[in-house]
C-alpha cells in the first residue's frame, strides 16, 4: 500500500468515529427540545384543556426525563389559577424490573398542585374531553405501565371565589404512593392499583385514605376508606357561613367515610363529628346571633352529652350524574348518635367494591 493510501485510510478511520461521536452529542443536545415539543403536542390535544411545559431534562444513563412546571388548565375558565401545576415530574425506567423482564416506570412528583376552581369548572364546555382522549395523553407520555408513583409535598384544593369571603378548603403536605398503576383499559371489573395517602388538612387536622383503584378511565373505579381527624372546627366557618349561615366559636371536627365506584355509580358514607363545638361568637350581629342560637338549641338538643358530640352518618347512593343522599337514615342517625350509642371516630368498614358493581348491574 502506498503511503498516500495509507494516509487516506487513516483519515477514513478517524473521521467515522468522530461524525459518530458528533451526531450523539448533536441528538443528545437537541433530545431535551424534541421531548419538550412532543410533551406540548399531547397537552394541546386533549380536547377542553390547554397546557404547557417549561423545560425537561433527560437523563440517559437512568433511563428517565425530568419534566419542569408543567400545568394544565380549562380552555373556558374565568381565572388563570391553573388546574394542575405540577412543579417536578421525574419518570424513569425501573432497572430492577428490566432483568425481571418486565418494562416499567416510577414516577416521582415533586409539590404537585391539584386547585379545583369551583367557577371554572362549572363552565358549559363544548369540548370535553373523553376517557379516550385521558387514556391516549397518559400512555403518550408514560408509554409503559407504572409501578410506583410517588407524590411528595402536594396541594390538593377546592376553591370558591363568587363566596364572601372566598372559600379555600385544601389538603396540604400530601405525601401519597400508589402502585402498579396500569395504562391500559380493562374489561373486566378490577382494581389493580393500591393507593395510600396522608395529609394535612385546613385546621391542621390529620388525614389519611388507604384503598385500590383503576385509574384509566374517565371516572375511576375505586374502593377506598378515608379519615379526617381533630381538625379545628372554626377553619371551616368560610364553608359553614356561606352554606348555612353558621360559624364556629371552638371545637373539632372529624369525618371518616367509605366510597366505592363502579362504571360511574357510586355508594359511600360519611360520618361527620363535631366535638365541643361552640356556634355563638362574640362579634356576631343580632339576627346572626339569633339564627345561630336557634341551631345551637337543636344541637344541644341532638347532640351526645356523655361524648359531647354531634354526629350523623349519611349514606349516598348513585350515578354520579345524579347521586342521592337519603335524608331520612341521616336523620335518625342524629337522633341514633344523641341518644341511643354515640358514633365512635373510627371507620367502620362496613362497605366494598361488590356493593358499587352490584348497584352498577342494576342501573343497566
Amino acid at each position: 500500500m502506498s503511503k498516500v493510501k495509507r494516509k487516506r485510510y487513516k483519515k477514513k478511520r478517524y473521521v467515522l468515529p468522530v461524525v459518530f461521536i458528533l451526531l450523539v452529542i448533536i441528538i443528545r443536545l437537541s433530545l431535551p427540545y424534541l421531548v419538550k415539543d412532543y410533551v406540548n403536542k399531547v397537552l394541546a390535544d386533549i380536547p377542553g384543556y390547554y397546557g404547557h411545559v417549561e423545560d425537561i431534562d433527560i437523563s440517559l444513563i437512568r433511563g428517565a426525563y425530568t419534566i419542569h412546571g408543567m400545568f394544565l388548565n380549562t380552555v373556558e375558565g374565568n381565572t388563570e389559577i391553573p388546574f394542575l401545576d405540577f412543579k417536578k415530574t421525574d419518570i424513569s425506567v425501573e432497572w430492577n424490573a428490566l432483568f425481571k423482564g418486565r418494562i416499567v416506570s416510577e414516577i416521582e412528583m415533586q409539590q404537585p398542585t391539584i386547585i379545583y376552581v369551583f367557577e371554572d369548572q362549572q363552565q358549559d364546555t363544548t369540548t370535553v374531553a373523553d376517557t379516550e382522549d385521558w387514556t391516549k395523553a397518559l400512555t403518550d407520555l408514560v408509554p409503559i405501565d407504572i409501578n410506583q408513583l410517588t407524590i411528595k409535598d402536594g396541594k390538593f384544593a377546592f376553591v370558591q371565589l363568587q363566596a364572601n369571603p372566598n372559600i379555600d378548603l385544601n389538603l396540604t403536605n400530601v405525601q401519597l404512593t400508589a402502585s402498579n398503576l396500569r395504562n391500559v383499559i380493562e374489561k373486566s371489573r378490577t382494581l389493580p392499583s393500591s393507593i395510600n395517602a396522608t395529609a394535612i388538612s385546613i385546621g391542621n387536622g390529620d388525614v389519611y385514605l388507604d384503598g385500590k383503584m383503576n385509574l384509566v378511565k374517565e371516572i375511576p373505579d375505586m374502593d377506598i376508606e378515608f379519615g379526617l381527624e381533630n381538625a379545628n372546627a372554626k377553619a371551616l366557618n368560610d364553608f359553614t357561613n356561606h352554606y348555612a349561615g353558621i360559624d364556629f366559636d371552638e371545637g373539632s371536627f372529624d369525618l371518616f367515610g367509605e366510597l366505592a365506584i363502579a362504571d360511574g355509580y357510586m355508594k359511600g358514607s360519611f360520618k361527620p363529628i363535631l366535638k365541643n363545638a361552640k356556634l355563638i361568637g362574640k362579634d356576631d350581629g343580632f339576627l346572626k346571633t339569633l339564627w345561630e342560637g336557634f341551631v345551637g338549641f337543636f344541637k344541644f338538643v341532638l347532640k351526645n352529652h356523655k361524648k359531647d358530640t354531634l354526629a350523623t352518618k349519611i349514606p349516598v347512593e348513585g350515578d354520579l350524574n345524579n347521586v342521592k343522599t337519603r335524608v331520612l337514615p341521616t336523620i335518625t342517625r342524629i337522633f341514633r348518635n344523641a341518644w341511643i350509642q354515640a358514633y365512635k371516630d373510627v371507620i367502620d368498614d362496613d362497605l366494598d367494591y361488590q356493593d358499587a358493581t352490584q348497584g352498577a348491574d342494576k342501573r343497566k
